[in-house]
């Protein structure tokens, strides 16, 4: 992309960072390399949440670190292949970076910090859905926040945010199956360290008791006291005749009636 197309954008930017209030500007040059360390954190607290639930749900909290780390691999590489000049030397008349300015050879295109803050983001809202309103601000800011301090052209950090973010969606997409298959195998190892990493997963419900043999071929109706050992209702032993027992009963107080 032709630097010069953002480069009014850019001394725009600058030269709202020099109108700005002291503390707006410390604090700014502060956050730009404070996000990076922040969304490292949460990752931390994303796997950590993580190591007692299910193994796709650890699969993708571990994998966002590597997809960031795929991303600013990347972003390196797009830089070698550029090598655009950083605006902090290039661009005449602009206000002088708040940042210092990066040595030659160090590129500008695309922004390392916007593609690792938007990769962080999205891996990290991937795996945990709730801190979403917090990850995507902080990529942009930090993306941002690098026009402001100087260093970088406005496409830069686009560019970066977008490349971040790709990449780490298709990189989350690609291993989550893998990782699982290893997370699982993990959690059986009997290696203290790889279960402590892996975590030990959801406890296992508890079992239950074994049915009554004959439960499984009772009919409707059939409950407490209907046992094998029970017999019938009247007592009688399974199989026999119903009413046989009924039948006994008054037969043998004839006999005593008529003694």
């Amino acid at each position: 992309m032709d630097p010069s197309v953002t480069s009014g954008l850019y001394r725009d930017i600058t030269d709202l960072a020099h109108d700005s209030p002291s503390w707006v500007r410390h604090f700014v040059e502060i956050g730009t390399e404070a996000v990076i360390v922040i969304l490292g954190l949460l990752f931390l607290a994303s796997w950590w949440r993580r190591r007692s639930g299910d193994s796709r749900a650890m699969a993708v909290a571990v994998v966002g670190p590597l997809a960031t780390a795929v991303a600013y691999v990347g972003s390196e590489l797009f830089k070698s292949a550029v090598q655009e000049e950083r605006p902090c030397r290039a661009v005449a008349g602009a206000a002088a970076s708040l940042a210092t300015c990066p040595p030659v050879g160090d590129w500008s295109f695309p922004s390392n910090h916007s593609t690792i803050a938007a990769a962080a983001a999205v891996a990290l809202a991937i795996a945990w859905r709730a801190i979403a309103f917090l990850t995507i601000p902080l990529a942009l800011f930090a993306a941002f926040s690098r026009v402001f301090v100087g260093v970088h052209y406005p496409h830069d950090v686009a560019v970066g945010l977008l490349f971040g973010g790709l990449v780490a969606t298709l990189v989350v997409l690609a291993l989550t199956r893998p990782a699982r298959a290893l997370i699982e195998t993990m959690r059986t190892s009997r290696t203290g360290v790889v279960v402590w990493f892996a975590g030990r997963g959801p406890a296992p419900e508890p079992a239950r008791g074994p049915a009554a043999p004959w439960a499984a071929d009772a009919g409707p109706g059939y409950g407490a006291g209907y046992g094998p050992e029970y017999g019938s209702v009247h007592g009688a032993a399974p199989g026999s005749e119903p009413g046989h027992q009924a039948r006994q009963g008054p037969v043998a107080g004839s006999d005593l009636r008529h003694r």
